[in-house]
């Protein structure tokens, strides 16, 4: 009976608990929007009383109509969906290509040490001025924009993975091996599982990287894409279009990395 009522007991402070953090996260979650709606009624009122140039700053019900008038010309689904798509091969090709590299690092040490210089200096270089010379190459289409957001993307991810890989403990890595493991078995029972949040991370930072890879390409070639209309918007002085453009960039970056959150919590879930 007292074991009983001890159960109950715990059941209760446990249940308790899971409440508390909800409410937590329901607080937190409508104060963020509360802030989001707060920024767009003050700057709208700004704009309308003259307070902020409307021109330069535009404001939310300028945003509003730029997005309707966009979708009664037909147009607003085919830039969206344009730059989408780059970023989204841009950002499956620079993570898979980036982690195969990082695995070859880690599985080669001799590889890894005469790589290692280069990938300092890549890593500083700003990919953006590799930009012109992409286009040369590849030319002005769409394989020149995936490219820059491929290499934006690239080193990031091998540095930040390889280092994930070598972080994990000896220890582990000693006891497989005296058990007779393979480098193989080693890779995919201890490195790989224990590296999945590193492997999170660099998603997350390739979703910000890949859009930042597609945007320049979009400055330099596009003729479609919210990077067009970013530039287009400030050569003609339309900045109600280049405000768009962002907010329309904004929910789309928003979106993806809320996707890797999702993803990192189904991969944490399947590896506990």
């Amino acid at each position: 009976m007292f074991n009983r009522n001890k159960i109950k007991a715990a059941s209760k402070e446990h249940a308790m608990y899971i409440a508390k953090i909800k409410r937590k996260k329901l607080f937190i979650r409508l104060t963020q929007i509360s802030i989001l709606i707060l920024f767009i009624i003050l700057w709208e009122l700004a704009a309308r009383f003259k307070i902020i140039d409307a021109f330069i700053t535009s404001q939310p019900t300028r945003i509003v109509n730029t997005l309707v008038n966009l979708h009664e010309e037909g147009t607003l689904w085919m830039h969206i969906s344009i730059s989408i798509i780059e970023t989204i091969v841009g950002f499956i090709l620079g993570t898979a290509l980036g982690t195969a590299i990082a695995i070859v690092l880690w599985w080669s040490d001799f590889i890894a040490k005469v790589a290692d210089p280069y990938l300092v200096v890549l890593n500083s270089l700003p990919k953006v001025a590799l930009g012109p010379i992409i286009i040369v190459w590849i030319g002005a289409g769409p394989f020149a924009i995936i490219t820059m957001a491929l290499l934006v993307s690239l080193i990031v991810t091998i540095i930040t993975v390889l280092n994930g890989f070598l972080d994990v403990s000896p220890d582990k890595i000693k006891l497989l091996k005296t058990f007779g493991a393979t480098k193989l078995q080693i890779l995919k029972k201890v490195i790989l599982p224990a590296s999945i949040p590193t492997i999170i991370a660099a998603l997350k930072i390739n979703v910000g990287m890949s859009w930042v890879g597609v945007i320049v390409g979009e400055f330099l070639v596009s003729k479609a894409g919210l990077g067009h209309l970013i530039v287009y918007g400030g050569q003609v002085f339309k900045l109600d279009l280049v405000m768009t453009s962002v907010f329309i960039l904004s929910i789309a970056a928003a979106l993806m990395y809320q996707f890797t959150t999702w993803l990192e919590k189904k991969l944490i879930k399947w590896h506990n």
